[in-house]
């Protein structure tokens, strides 16, 4: 068996537009009522994001095909055994594919969706699982007064208790060697601009050149820069949910990118006859693929010259943590709730998300570490 595709490659016939993904198995005839399932949630729109295909596609495929490697139905959902379906594939991706927790977690929100789907299609008469209570008792701490306690939630009983894996970041002295090996000033752009200010890879990608300007001609009196982001102004502006949000980052890292736009920009920009708007052009000309795909490729490959293990996204966590260190630190000056600021800049629908930076930093010892110290208390008093 081998999965074809679960990439825009492959059209999905019938839908309103092209590019959805498919899910296509070779030899494996009992699998067509995964693909029903995947149809339909494309059809009502319930995946959002393009990137969330593949994972879900492969989280079906790989559930499928664990079943027919252990001989089993997926419709056999009243099995006498202890241990129902769901239950020992889950046991499965633990103890013999040793996937990490949070992996396991996320397959396993889309294999359960996936029986209530067929349930209402009348394919099983009830689910593989049932549901049960469990608490939510979080531990008192640095910033504890956001937080929730002794939270009842109902649960699929199949799933892992989650625990709160601490995000991974990197130290100021990390990130000022991560800026330093970027040779390529294009490169360190991008990497200023996402320690700077959190955002997405795609976001990065998308970053409109519409909204850089010098903020000494504009005449902006306060140390930090007001940028809204939004998808809708017809500037090229990307963000997630095409959600508009207001971010903030430091003066000096506004007139870094007017520099860069005015004197580095300009010279890839003359490689295409076509004018782009986004910022950040790759050495062609021409804006950065696939949602930002090749900034993925460039920050691993500076990290690895560096001797650190970082994506993007990492600099993401990094700015959120360091941001929430500063803010707390100087929260006598500043007249806004951290955390809530945090989850403003990020973009989170909701604070619960944010939370895990709260979380990471009521496990950090030693605070020092995180200081961005001159740059980020330019943000003392900035509301």
């Amino acid at each position: 068996m081998h999965l074809k595709a679960a990439t825009e490659e492959y059209i999905l016939s019938g839908l309103p537009r092209p590019g959805f993904p498919i899910l296509l198995w070779e030899d494996l005839t009992s699998c067509w009522e995964g693909n029903e399932f995947f149809r339909h949630y494309l059809q009502r729109g319930a995946i959002g994001s393009s990137n969330s295909w593949e994972p879900i596609a492969r989280a079906i495929y790989d559930y499928f095909g664990y079943l027919e490697a252990q001989g089993l139905d997926w419709r056999d959902v009243n099995r006498g055994e202890e241990k129902n379906l769901v239950a020992g594939y889950r046991d499965y991706c633990f103890e013999v594919a040793k996937l990490k927790r949070n992996t396991v977690r996320h397959r396993l929100v889309y294999v359960c969706e996936f029986y209530v789907y067929a349930r209402s299609q009348g394919w099983v008469a009830r689910l593989p699982y049932s549901m049960e209570i469990r608490h939510l008792c979080q531990q008192g701490g640095f910033l504890s007064h956001v937080e929730a306690s002794n939270e009842r939630v109902e649960v699929r009983s199949v799933m892992p208790r989650k625990h709160q894996d601490l995000v991974k970041f990197l130290t100021k002295s990390q990130g000022e060697d991560l800026i330093g090996a970027a040779k390529n000033v294009h490169h360190e752009a991008i990497i200023r601009l996402a320690l700077g200010t959190g955002l997405r890879r795609e976001e990065l990608a998308t970053f409109p050149l519409a909204y850089v300007f010098d903020p000494d001609k504009a005449g902006v009196p306060t140390r930090n820069v007001r940028c809204t982001l939004d998808p809708s102004d017809g500037s090229g502006m990307q963000t997630e949910g095409s959600i508009a949000r207001v971010i903030y980052m430091t003066r000096s890292l506004m007139k870094h990118l007017h520099r860069y736009a005015i004197h580095h920009r300009r010279a890839r920009a003359s490689q295409e006859t076509k004018e782009y708007p986004n910022l950040f052009l790759n050495e062609r000309g021409q804006p950065w693929a696939k949602n930002g795909k090749g900034i993925e490729a460039m920050v691993r490959k500076l990290g690895k010259a560096i001797g650190i293990a970082v994506h993007p996204h990492m600099l993401r966590h990094t700015y959120a943590t360091q941001m929430l260190i500063a803010l707390q630190r100087n929260r006598k000056n500043n007249r806004i709730e951290p955390l809530v600021f945090i989850q403003g800049q990020l973009g989170h629908a909701s604070i619960h998300q944010t939370t895990q930076y709260l979380h990471l930093v009521n496990e950090l010892a030693d605070d020092a570490v995180l200081a961005y110290d001159d740059e980020l208390n330019d943000f003392e008093g900035m509301l």
